[in-house]
């Protein structure tokens, strides 16, 4: 019987800090300090429920296989069962127990009603729990049940998941709830978590345990992630037919920001082929130094997915893993990537949480997800840190939400069950999926009116965005001030990345001020919001038409025109100097050169 083939703690004490073989530099066999820490909280307490909440790429894993190797030699419980979101990590869960002694079998079906003789239990996943809650409620307890619940925040993804997962593992002996986001963009309440009100009286999800990012950061257990932010002009078409433009980066509403963000991951544009092309630059200069290296595109769609993937294939002469869903054929895909040299991967959801592939060191979000929750987890793919000094890079879109929370790595959150009454989220753009779901139901409901239509969508550099600080002040795709960002080393510890970053500013700004004469200083009288707001607005309506005339793209117009009459980006120019593009403009279309 499986309860009887009973694994020694001396397996488990051999095991990397964050397996398997990817120990982060220095720490291969033995624990990392905030692993031992846990553990001996965890067999001080003896605690029924215990939520450890560490950050992606922290060695999560190897804490919950250490818990359950010693509880099953100490005979507390003589089962274990794994649940995991999705099917490759079933899969990555089972081989990572095997190399400990303890048997899953990550192949389970409901059908079977038990697991097979030689087997200390099973890992499913959520799905499999919510299809059929009574079984694995009879299944945990026939014995002396562990339940690992990974990425525990998905028992509350619906109601019934969540009332599913409380009957099935009801009867366990002990619980072992992990995640890296203990957070959610709902209310919904997360099984076995315990909540308290906070000083505003929010009820928020209390870790028994917690090893964040910034923590991690600080014992290099994690690599910091330096963001690459790319505006451009987006011109589309609307339902209603209106041909609309707008600068990605500058502020306006919520439905404008959203439409140019939506415009900007049209395959079909000139944004997405350029960022790609400078991610690829960033990939390579990366690979002087770790050879291995890897990027991942995660892509809104499958339709999107593809186009990249042809994209990406004409600019490299590679073609890139596919990922396109939760399938046999998917994790397949994916192992064999991260065991390859292969350049890119491009994914749609599957790959952005729990998913190992820790040679990923380059990544563009070309997607429109955009909560908390989905974007931690998507960084989170880049950020385990397998030697000193490796770094990643991450490629977004110069959009208001994705740049907040690419400044608020560090911070750490929770759950929180309730919504603080005067939070104000007008400003701002949030998708998460069932806002997604909804706009395209409303959509499909209106073809009658004619559908969106992405008309142009060109790239400009806009900035860089590391540790909480903003290095850059834009340039066009190939100028040296992009350059300069992308030419980075991979390989340098965080002072010697913001000592660089800093180096790299300064010589971009002194080629800035040594190229256009000083800009004149604002009259209080030029400060009138409303009257910038229509003269940004006529300036884009005017490159919008040259573009037109001329075939030049709407970036290429905006660079000319800085050449021309000096100044910064639109978003950064004064009055007069919007003023002064616009009498430029006007000239061209007379003739006036």
């Amino acid at each position: 019987m499986a309860a009887e083939r009973l694994p020694g703690t001396s397996a488990a004490e051999q095991l990397p800090p964050a397996f398997p073989e990817r120990a982060a530099w220095g720490t291969a066999g033995k624990l990392r300090a905030w692993q031992a820490e846990a553990l001996e909280q965890y067999f001080r307490d003896q605690p029924k429920d215990f939520l450890a909440v560490a950050t992606p790429g922290a060695g999560k894993t190897t804490f919950a296989l250490r818990v359950a190797a010693e509880l099953l030699a100490q005979r507390v419980v003589n089962r274990v069962t794994v649940v995991a979101p999705t099917e490759h990590l079933k899969v990555q869960w089972a081989d990572s127990a095997s190399r400990v002694g303890i048997k899953l079998d990550p192949h389970f079906k409901n059908a079977q009603g038990k697991h097979a003789p030689g087997y200390h239990g099973v890992a499913i996943t959520y799905a499999q729990v919510a299809a059929k809650p009574v079984l694995h409620h009879n299944r945990t307890a026939a014995g002396r049940t562990l339940v690992i619940l990974d990425e525990v925040h998905h028992g509350g993804d619906a109601l019934s998941w969540g009332d599913a997962v409380r009957e099935a593992f009801g009867p366990a002996v002990r619980r072992l709830s992990l995640t890296g986001t203990p957070f959610r963009s709902d209310t919904s309440p997360i099984p076995f978590v315990t909540y308290a009100p906070d000083e505003n009286g929010i009820r928020t999800s209390v870790a028994d345990y917690s090893y964040g990012y910034g923590r991690a950061l600080k014992d290099s257990v994690v690599r910091p992630v330096l963001f690459l932010a790319y505006a451009g002009a987006m011109s589309w078409r609307t339902r209603a037919g209106d041909e609309m433009s707008h600068v990605l980066g500058e502020e306006t509403t919520k439905d404008i920001n959203s439409q140019a963000w939506r415009t900007a991951l049209d395959p079909g544009g000139d944004w997405i082929p350029a960022v790609l092309k400078a991610a690829d630059r960033r990939l390579t200069e990366v690979r002087r130094t770790v050879h291995d290296a890897g990027g991942l595109v995660i892509a809104t769609d499958q339709d999107n997915a593809r186009a990249y993937a042809k994209v990406l294939r004409e600019l490299t002469g590679e073609a890139p893993t596919v990922v396109l869903s939760d399938e046999a054929g998917a994790s397949a895909r994916i192992e064999e990537f991260q065991n390859s040299t292969d350049r890119w991967m491009v994914a749609v959801r599957m790959v952005s949480e729990g998913v190992d592939v820790p040679r990923l060191c380059v990544g563009v979000y070309a997607t429109s997800s955009a909560t908390p929750l989905f974007f931690a987890q998507a960084i989170g793919r880049f950020v385990r840190a397998r030697k000193r000094g490796e770094t990643a890079s991450v490629f977004l879109p110069s959009v208001p939400i994705l740049l907040a929370l690419a400044n608020t790595m560090e911070v750490e959150r929770d759950h929180a069950l309730d919504r603080p009454k005067n939070e104000d989220e007008n400003d701002v753009v949030v998708f998460d999926d069932q806002a997604m779901e909804q706009a395209n139901r409303e959509e499909g409901a209106s073809d009658q009116l004619g559908s969106f239509e992405a008309l142009g969508a060109e790239a400009l550099f806009d900035r860089v965005l590391f540790d909480g600080g903003e290095f850059g002040t834009g340039g066009a795709i190939g100028s040296e001030d992009e350059l300069d960002f992308i030419g980075i080393p991979g390989l340098l510890e965080p002072d010697q990345v913001h000592e660089l970053l800093r180096t790299q500013q300064a010589r971009q700004a002194k080629r800035k001020t040594d190229a256009a004469p000083p800009a004149p200083e604002p009259e209080i009288s030029e400060l009138d919001h409303r009257a910038m707001k229509e003269e940004r607005n006529q300036l884009q309506s005017l490159v919008g038409a040259w573009s037109r005339r001329t075939g030049t793209p709407h970036a290429t117009v905006h660079v000319e025109l800085r050449k021309a009459c000096g100044g910064p980006a639109v978003a950064q120019a004064t009055q007069v100097q919007i003023q002064a593009r616009i009498k430029k403009l006007q000239g061209w279309f007379v003739g006036k050169k």
